[in-house]
């Protein structure tokens, strides 16, 4: 009985030393902490292994400490931000593949300036407006210059009355209430942070290794073959002023929404620069045709900088891996249109 009510004693004294100790050193007060937000996308460490063109990659998709894609970074050296869904992420590619990594590589030689992606899987432009009021303000230090919208894929997606906060804010924040919970305390416990820390740093379960083939995946989506539809083309057959009509709630919300990010990035003393995209169809997808010209239309009337990559990409079958998301070639392709406008506005 001596020795268990030693035992019992001793593990109070641990306990309350504990509670103290994340008292006086945890977040729990800290208002920069993120709280509940941003915990699916940060010191995220996933092995991945891809196949394309008959050659295998295998890579580790790391998110750092403040939920941005790649290796730990000072938030006061990030001078410009790459914004957007999985389009933009490029989870399924190694970095040096993806449009950011391929831009760096250019950038990093002509003007020494990098930039971070910050792109999460399923955002839309109100789910890019959530994240400059949930999780760039609690990030002391981050002061951009540049934040590059790589938009409209999603857009054109969601239902401007939908209220799912998942495919809102692409899971910044966990819409189950007792996750919610969770995911705050542990943000704002030291203990836990500390061990999310060491396992980031040191620990990765290759068990759990996420496998794609890409080129199994063209041939899937192009089983009916290929169709893309240029801009110059489209330009010929589509009447616009219907176009804009059938889908005037749609392109006002978008519109609305790239408004209020240009006043968000304004708050930086920063610049926005807005770029639009294409699936694998082209300009067969009338919605997103119409969103990608109303996007131009919009830029040119506010003078806000925008690149119109969907008039001139000329898409080819291996661009795209599933016929939304593209392969290296298809990175390497965007980057080759947009680069030259991008150094041009930079410099």
């Amino acid at each position: 009985m001596k020795i268990l009510k030693v035992v019992s004693i001793n593990f109070f004294i641990f306990l309350f030393l504990i509670l103290v100790i994340e008292l006086l050193f945890g977040y729990w007060f800290d208002k920069n902490n993120l709280g509940p937000y941003m915990r699916e996308h940060r010191m995220k460490k996933n092995p991945i292994s891809v196949k394309f063109n008959n050659a295998n990659y295998n890579f580790t998709y790391k998110r750092n400490y403040y939920g941005f894609r790649g290796d730990e970074i000072n938030l006061e050296e990030i001078k410009i931000v790459l914004i957007g869904g999985s389009t933009a992420d490029e989870r399924y590619k190694p970095y040096e593949y993806t449009i950011t990594g391929l831009l760096n590589q250019r950038l990093e030689k002509d003007i020494n300036k990098k930039i971070i992606n910050a792109g999460i899987e399923g955002q839309s432009t109100r789910g890019h407006i959530f994240n400059f009021e949930k999780w760039f303000p609690k990030l002391q230090g981050f002061n951009p210059n540049y934040f590059i919208f790589y938009i409209g894929m999603n857009d054109h997606l969601k239902d401007p009355n939908d209220n799912d906060e998942k495919t809102i804010i692409g899971h910044v924040a966990n819409p189950s209430i007792t996750e919610l919970i969770s995911d705050n305390i542990k943000s704002r416990s030291l203990l836990y942070d500390y061990i999310r820390k060491i396992k980031h740093k040191y620990y990765i379960n290759k068990q759990k290794t996420v496998s794609y083939d890409f080129d199994i995946g063209i041939k899937n989506y192009t089983k009916k073959g290929f169709d893309f539809l240029t801009y110059d083309n489209a330009i010929k057959i589509y009447n616009i002023p219907n176009l804009k009509n059938e889908n005037k709630d749609k392109i006002k919300t978008y519109l609305e929404n790239i408004d209020k990010l240009v006043n968000l990035v304004a708050k930086y003393k920063a610049k926005p620069i807005f770029i639009n995209q294409l699936a694998h169809n082209g300009n067969h997808n009338k919605t997103l045709f119409i969103l990608n010209y109303s996007l131009i239309e919009h830029c040119k009337k506010k003078k806000y900088f925008c690149i119109d990559l969907a008039k001139s990409l000329n898409g080819k079958k291996d661009y795209w891996w599933d016929g939304v998301h593209t392969t290296p070639t298809g990175s390497q392709e965007i980057v080759k249109i947009i680069y030259p406008k991008l150094l041009e506005f930079l410099k």
